[in-house]
């Protein structure tokens, strides 16, 4: 009988970090392969229409305006926007859904366009801040955030000013503690969230009659 300490009862299989690695990336990648697979084949009994990777041609509504694209099905609603319409409000930042640098208002609520695929928001209303100042004139929003210093590096200022314009179009008459969770989902690096909300309380009065001090 072998003792506690005997070298052969001590002794574990002997397996590599690399053999561990290539054993279980084998695995992960036969799963998505099988999945691939199914999942193909169920869309395909189904009459689904399978699109890509080449591009395919899309209609996006923008500010009011009908665009038809050519693009491959993976290309964002921000790279559209950016790349292809030369609309660089939206600001490409973390483009990890985090930041809100690249928020717009698609059919009336605010989105990250890094994380909704271009080919998605077919059909939809989609507004960028582009669209916000009319005739020369600054919308309440835009015009609040000059008015209280809202905005310092920029990146963040137009995201910030999507959000708050769909943020009040819900909330016409807004608490600080209502805008504070309102914008939660916008990140300013520089911290001008002062500015920011004293912003939202003024384009607030001016857009709805809100509260006007902080």
């Amino acid at each position: 009988m072998a003792k506690p300490d005997d070298p052969e009862t001590r002794r574990a299989p002997e397996v590599s970090r690399r053999d561990f690695l290539r054993g279980t990336g084998a695995v992960i990648s036969a799963g998505i392969v099988a999945g691939s697979e199914v999942l193909q084949a169920k869309d395909t009994s189904a009459g689904a229409k399978i699109l890509g990777p080449d591009k395919v041609p899309i209609a996006l509504r923008i500010n009011g305006t009908t665009k038809s694209l050519s693009l491959e099905p993976r290309v964002t609603l921000l790279d559209a926007l950016r790349n292809e319409l030369e609309l660089t409000g939206a600001k490409k930042v973390c483009d990890r859904a985090t930041c809100g640098a690249c928020t717009v208002i698609i059919a009336g609520k605010p989105a990250y366009s890094c994380s909704v695929l271009a080919i998605e928001a077919q059909g939809r209303e989609i507004a960028t801040v582009e669209a916000l100042a009319q005739g020369g004139k600054l919308h309440p929003v835009q015009q609040a955030f000059v008015d209280n210093d809202a905005q310092q590096c920029g990146y963040c200022t137009p995201g910030f000013v999507m959000a708050c314009k769909a943020f009040l179009d819900k909330h016409p008459n807004p608490s600080v503690e209502q805008v504070r969770k309102g914008l939660g989902g916008n990140l300013c690096r520089c911290g001008t969230y002062v500015g920011i909300t004293h912003a939202v309380l003024q384009a607030a009065k001016q857009m709805k009659g809100g509260r006007a001090h902080a």
